[in-house]
């Protein structure tokens, strides 16, 4: 018997119309709940047959998956696993990612999701998010027209610099994928209103277009006045389709990061998080180490190892934050360093978003080198953060140089996977006597030294882009002014294991 409107309760608080019964609703991650459907809800929905006769409740669902999470070997099964959870079962997806958040976080998020996307074509279970190719590039608006809306978040990247892995092409659509299970997790955003996309524009890792296995487009990247149209016609396709929602730009070279950010920020709502969520991350983190030891962000000296997008990021974010200190000149006590050294007016690779922090090329004879101890040396630097995707970068000859300057520096290596660290935890505190503050981009076990526990705090984008895409994806007619979240069930989802729904307020 046809049914034009179903309801399916997802959680005692949200409902869902459908008119999908039987296979159709069970083969919908965002309706499944499996064993937990009621005797009614099985009676009206068609699906008396389909499930064993016992009914479960979600707590005892959650019982049953974590004795099949605890079987597995390694984290890489185990992300597989959760994936899989989510392309069949969203509800008890987020409801057992909710219970085990600070668990799973490093399992479905970094750094297993790292390794995750090198190896996307071979673990690729089932579609999952939209992959816009460019040799389909004249059917864009089709594609985008066909996604079933409303959308309020979507996470975009073209897959060029995954984490600190370079380019991983077609894999990259794990990244967006990660972070909007954590925008509902951590956010309470509604998973059938985000969007993961995957801009396909070839891929210049030579190892991925030899694998015979790789999914994605078989070709060198484009580039130019064809990217930039690609790109164009994505940003017009999504604005017409999903005028309101939230673009996160995410993992995009840094010849193109800053350049796409500029042009299409006020186009549609969006944000680079590895630009500006890196760099409040990265605020956050000096601001309260440097409070911790008795002093204040205006007293830093500060050194930013990496010269690309994220780093241009976090040295404007901390300058503005100086200048609104009332520090005179905030670039004189900021540095980045790149693969060629200390970055300085004197060379001719010099970025626009490079230049309020490049040294003057007469001051570079102050430093006794260009290579990163010297130039914390020269700097007299306070604060080390590493943005490079360069494990070991920092090693004991530069946390000793950091240590003639303060006698508890502050030292961030916050590029991940754990293997693109640029320092171990263990290591920083062992050159440094005990004495440095470290928080990593990756988390780490507590270091264990004489006797005293050291906690290694997480400084990661998590802790700020689900509250973007919270308050920024709202409605229209709530933009502007608080909103309770539970006053929207049909909007956000019931797991929110960092902000209750019940208590968190939405704001633009």
């Amino acid at each position: 018997m046809p049914v034009s409107h179903l309801v399916v309760h997802t959680s005692p608080d949200t409902r869902v119309l459908t008119h999908q019964r039987g296979r159709a609703l069970l083969n919908e991650p965002t309706l499944n709940k499996g064993t937990a459907f009621s005797f009614e809800e099985r009676t009206l929905l068609g699906l008396h047959g389909l499930l064993p006769y016992r009914i479960e409740t979600l707590d005892e669902q959650c019982v049953a998956t974590r004795d099949r999470y605890d079987h597995l070997v390694g984290d890489l099964e185990r992300h597989i696993f959760l994936r899989s959870l989510e392309d069949t079962n969203e509800v008890l997806f987020y409801a057992f990612l909710e219970r085990n958040l600070e668990e799973l976080l490093p399992v479905i998020y970094t750094p297993t999701v790292g390794e995750a996307c090198q190896k996307f074509s071979h673990i690729y279970r089932r579609p999952h998010g939209l992959f816009l190719a460019y040799p389909n590039r004249e059917d864009m608006v089709a594609h985008i027209a066909g996604v079933e809306g409303p959308v309020d978040v979507i996470v975009v990247t073209d897959g060029e610099p995954i984490l600190g892995l370079g380019d991983q092409g077609v894999g990259g659509m794990g990244i967006p994928i990660g972070k909007l299970a954590l925008y509902t997790a951590a956010g309470g955003i509604d998973p059938r209103r985000t969007l993961p996309v995957l801009l396909d524009v070839g891929t210049n890792n030579q190892e991925l277009l030899d694998d015979p296995l790789y999914l994605g487009w078989r070709h060198t990247r484009i580039d130019g006045a064809d990217y930039d149209e690609f790109v164009a016609e994505f940003v017009r396709a999504v604005s017409q389709r999903f005028p309101g929602a939230v673009v996160q730009w995410e993992d995009f070279g840094g010849h193109h990061a800053q350049v796409i950010l500029d042009k299409y920020r006020d186009v549609v709502p969006s944000f680079n998080d590895d630009i500006q969520g890196t760099a409040a991350v990265a605020l956050a983190t000096v601001c309260s180490a440097a409070e911790s030891v008795g002093s204040t962000l205006a007293d830093q000296r500060i050194c930013i190892a990496g010269a690309g997008a994220a780093s241009c990021g976090i040295a404007s974010m901390l300058a503005e934050a100086m200048r609104r200190a009332s520090v005179p000149d905030p670039g004189a006590q900021i540095v980045l360093t790149d693969v060629d050294g200390l970055v300085h007016t004197g060379r001719d690779d010099v970025t626009e978003a490079q230049r309020p922090f490049a040294v003057d090329g007469d001051e570079v004879a102050l430093f006794p080198g260009t290579d990163l101890t010297s130039v914390v040396q020269g700097a007299r630097a306070t604060v080390l953060i590493g943005v490079s995707g360069q494990g070991g970068l920092f090693d004991q000859s530069v946390i000793t140089a950091m240590m003639g300057n303060a006698s508890s520096p502050i030292v961030l290596p916050l590029s991940n996977p754990t293997s693109a660290a640029e320092a171990m935890p263990a290591d920083v505190l062992a050159w440094s006597n005990g004495r440095a503050v470290v928080a990593t981009g990756s988390p780490f076990h507590d270091v264990v030294r004489d006797k005293a526990v050291h906690q290694i705090s997480q400084a990661n984008n998590v802790y700020v882009f689900p509250g973007v895409g919270l308050g920024g994806g709202l409605p229209r007619e709530h933009r502007g002014s608080p909103t309770i979240c539970s006053s929207q069930p049909l909007r956000h989802w019931p797991p929110c294991a960092l902000t209750p729904r019940s208590t968190v307020l939405c704001h633009r």
